[in-house]
């Protein structure tokens, strides 16, 4: 009797520690541990936000925001006005925005899923401030993007030639993506 309570304890011991695997890991094919993901995202109005949150629930990863340490106003995101304060960053491709955290844990990571809303064909430059805090060479980073008009690829381009040692892959404007769109992505 003694054995088979062993036995059923040792059953339910494999269970709890199968069951405790982290929520922002993948299983591979082989029942190891495939990647640790993380969707980081920058939204000035919610519409990126929304995508990254949708996109953190599919890809079973962390969340994390890039907040300024200085929030855009309204009149901020004025660009049709060549003093606002997004023209002007904009503009001057050397401008960083002070984000308000870093993200301590960012190393853990496997594969970055960056998203961000497209400004002036490319990425706003609070993303540079980012990537620029933390140590990100060799690591997989997946853009993708919100815009009312303008594609990704600008974007990427960019991003490639200023960043050759992050992992690129290839990104994708995410507008309004239902979660079949995010699935097959995430594939």
């Amino acid at each position: 009797m003694k054995q088979v309570n062993i036995i059923i304890a040792n059953v339910v011991m494999v269970g709890m520690v199968a069951c405790s695997q982290s929520a922002n890991s993948q299983e591979g094919t082989d029942g190891g541990q495939k990647e640790k993901r993380a969707v980081v995202y920058f939204s000035a109005t919610g519409t990126t936000k929304h995508v990254a949150e949708n996109l953190a629930k599919i890809a079973n990863a962390d969340i994390y925001e890039i907040q300024p340490a200085v929030p855009y106003t309204d009149a901020d995101l004025d660009w049709r006005d060549s003093h606002s304060r997004s023209s002007v960053e904009m503009k001057d491709k050397t401008s960083r925005p002070a984000i308000a955290d870093k993200i301590e844990n960012l190393a853990d990571y496997d594969v970055i899923y960056i998203g961000f809303p497209i400004w002036w064909n490319t990425a706003p430059t609070i993303v540079n401030t980012f990537i620029e805090s933390h140590s990100l060479a060799g690591k997989t980073l997946i853009p993708f993007a919100t815009s009312g008009s303008s594609s990704i690829d600008g974007a990427c381009k960019d991003l490639k030639k200023q960043y050759p040692d992050i992992v690129w892959k290839e990104g994708k404007l995410l507008n309004h993506a239902t979660d079949e769109v995010l699935k097959k992505w995430v594939k």
